[in-house]
């Protein structure tokens, strides 16, 4: 089956009455161009040959595809247990492919079973997409991540201080990765076609606050969190033994709110 075929994949689904979750966000990507961007995207200073990359609900395995043609080991986390089944086989059982049936949030919270990837690949599901990237940053256990987002949530993910999107999601991304939107995917890319616009965004490990510990990093979220809830007061008076401010959350850098929580954690200890 030609898995960028719109046809032939849902000719497919029709003779397994299988059909799409939307809840699931099982939204296929059926167009080869960007599919070839993304796996490019992925590769960007990275040797393909034996590369470990993690897969977040590869659906019918379209991505799953392109990255072990390139040589990659490909370790893929699907939640629905139908499609998880069929993976393996539906591509020629290939020796590089692990198929893991669990919820990726789970497979995250267990230190992703103990294995180390060098990137994530994935076209993540809407609803469930930014915690579940959030949750893979926050582990600091993958140095790049290319995945396809709604737009919505990319534009947030890489909004600056003092721009329109920043938010909560961006802060705490932005803590350890730069981000970057690489481009927009159309909706007629996807099969079923979704309601929302898509956009591709790589985040790449930075490491400029490798120094943090975890209990400063405790507090950095602690802090955004509760700031980000009132954001339309200035931080001033959300923190008045920390900080004199008339800015507002959004209006703050990452090097910002790393001295206000070192403030916090030396005022707890």
């Amino acid at each position: 089956m030609n898995l960028t075929s719109p046809s032939q994949v849902k000719s497919w689904c029709i003779e397994n009455s299988f059909h799409p979750n939307r809840v699931m966000g099982q939204n296929f990507l059926v167009d080869r161009n960007q599919l070839l961007a993304i796996v490019d995207a992925a590769f960007e200073g990275l040797d393909p040959a034996g590369a470990r990359i993690l897969e977040v609900g590869p659906g019918l395995g379209v991505m799953t595809q392109e990255l072990l043609a390139r040589g990659a080991r490909v370790t893929a986390v699907e939640k629905d247990r139908i499609l998880a089944a069929r993976l393996a086989e539906s591509l020629g059982s290939p020796p590089g492919l692990s198929v893991i049936a669990a919820d990726a949030l789970d497979y995250a919270a267990d230190d992703f079973g103990g294995e180390t990837f060098d990137a994530m690949v994935s076209n993540l599901p809407y609803q469930a997409g930014t915690r579940i990237l959030l949750d893979v940053v926050a582990t600091r256990k993958i140095p790049v991540v290319v995945c396809l987002l709604q737009t919505e949530v990319a534009e947030r993910l890489a909004a600056k201080e003092g721009g329109k999107s920043r938010g909560l999601s961006g802060v705490w991304a932005q803590l350890d990765y730069d981000v970057k939107i690489l481009r927009k995917v159309p909706a007629s890319c996807f099969w079923p076609r979704p309601a929302v616009s898509s956009s591709l965004a790589r985040l790449s490990m930075h490491g400029k606050h490798d120094d943090l510990d975890d209990s400063a990093r405790r507090a950095f979220r602690s802090i955004t969190k509760r700031a980000f809830a009132q954001r339309r007061k200035q931080i001033g008076n959300i923190f008045p033994d920390l900080i004199e401010s008339t800015r507002r959350a959004e209006e703050l850098s990452i090097e910002d709110w790393i001295k206000i929580a070192k403030g916090l954690k030396n005022e707890n200890t």
